[in-house]
C-alpha cells in the first residue's frame, strides 16, 4: 500500500462519514418533528410499500436487531398505525400490517420525506447520482468479499 492509497482511502472514509452524518441528522430531525424515531419510520415505510410482513423478518429488512422489533411494533400498534395478524397457515408466524390510519399518516408523511431527500441530494446532477450509486454498490460488494 502506498502513502497515496492510504491518504485517499482515509479521505474517502471521512467524506462518506460526514455526508452520511449530515443526511442522517436531517432525516432524523424530520422524523422527530413528525412524532417518530428512525426505526419506527423504517418499519412503517416497509409496511407501507411492501405490505404485511412477518415480524421475524422485519429486523433483517430494515437492518435492526430482532429484539428491538417487538418494542417498535408495540409502540406503532399503540398509536394505531399497525396491527398484528396471525398467520392462517402457521401458528408460529405473526405478521405486522399497516392500518388505514397508518396508511393515511404515511400518505401525508412519505411524499414530504421524499421531497426532503430530493432537496438534500440536489447538489448532484442525475448523472452524478447514478455514478455515486454505482460506485458505492461496487465498494459495498467488494468489501463483502474481503475477510477480516
Amino acid at each position: 500500500m502506498t502513502n497515496e492509497e492510504s491518504n485517499s482511502a482515509l479521505k474517502l472514509f471521512i467524506v462518506l462519514s460526514r455526508a452520511h452524518k449530515v443526511i442522517h441528522e436531517c432525516s432524523n430531525q424530520f422524523f422527530q418533528e413528525n412524532g417518530l424515531n428512525p426505526t419506527e419510520f423504517a418499519v412503517l415505510e416497509l409496511l407501507y410499500h411492501k405490505g404485511k410482513q412477518p415480524l421475524q423478518k422485519i429486523g433483517n429488512k430494515i437492518l435492526l436487531a430482532s429484539g428491538s422489533i417487538t418494542y417498535v411494533v408495540d409502540k406503532l400498534e399503540g398509536r394505531g398505525y399497525i396491527t398484528r395478524v396471525s398467520s392462517p397457515t402457521d401458528r408460529r408466524v405473526t405478521f405486522a400490517e399497516i392500518t388505514d390510519e397508518g396508511n393515511s399518516f404515511m400518505d401525508e408523511l412519505f411524499p414530504r420525506h421524499e421531497a426532503q431527500l430530493v432537496e438534500l441530494m440536489g447538489a448532484l446532477s442525475e448523472e452524478e447520482k447514478d455514478q455515486v450509486i454505482e460506485l458505492l454498490k461496487k465498494l459495498g460488494l467488494s468489501i463483502k468479499n474481503l475477510s477480516y
